[in-house]
C-alpha cells in the first residue's frame, strides 16, 4: 500500500522487522500498517521517515497507492 516506503526500505537496506524493532510495535502490526488495516501514528510516521529517508518528503513515503493497480 506504501510502495515508496517499501522502495526506501530496500533502497537503505531496512528489514520490516527491523523497523518495527525500532518503533517498538510487532512486526504483524507493522504488516497491518504497511498494508493499510491499521494507521501509523504520527510519531511513528515521523520516526519512519528519520530513519530510512530524512531527506524525503513525509507526504511522498506515505502516498498510498491501489493494491491492484
Amino acid at each position: 500500500m506504501y510502495r515508496n516506503l517499501e522502495a526506501e526500505l530496500v533502497r537503505k537496506g531496512f528489514s520490516k522487522q527491523k523497523i518495527a524493532q525500532m518503533l517498538g510495535v510487532g512486526y504483524n502490526t507493522l504488516l497491518a500498517k504497511m498494508r493499510g488495516e491499521s494507521s501509523f501514528t504520527l510519531d511513528e510516521a515521523f520516526k519512519i521517515r528519520k530513519i530510512v529517508s530524512a531527506e524525503k518528503p513525509i507526504e511522498y513515503l506515505f502516498e498510498k497507492t491501489d493494491q491492484s493497480a
